[in-house]
């Protein structure tokens, strides 16, 4: 298995559209799996901000494999997932939340004065 991931694995990462796959080429694929070697999964905030560039760079360079069906990833050694979920923004959340409690109120204030 692990020369099978060493001669055509290839990296999947998890986006909100789905998974995507890229295919390093064999330096990288070493890496990958020197990154991967702990865990088969990672999100990618807990890597470092080299190791988040590396990997970028590395998604850009070879593009995102489109050719994998969903019935064939079996076939394919992963060597690992990366987890990239959008960042949250806290401050915007709560934003929201308060805009949508002020609405609701307002529209409960409008209808309460409409009955008086």
């Amino acid at each position: 298995m692990l020369l099978e991931k060493l001669v055509e694995g290839v990296l999947r990462v998890q986006t909100p559209l789905g998974p995507r796959f890229v295919k390093p080429v064999f330096a990288e694929r070493v890496y990958l799996l020197w990154l991967f070697r702990n865990f088969p999964t990672l999100p990618a905030n807990v890597l470092s901000r080299r190791q988040q560039q590396r990997i970028e760079g590395m998604c850009q360079k070879r593009g995102f494999v489109s050719h994998f069906g969903i019935g064939r990833q079996e076939e394919f050694a992963v060597l690992g997932t990366l987890e990239q979920r959008p960042p949250v923004d806290e401050t915007s959340q709560a934003r929201s939340i308060a805009a949508g409690i002020r609405d609701a109120v307002s529209s409960l204030a409008v209808d309460a004065q409409r009955q008086s």
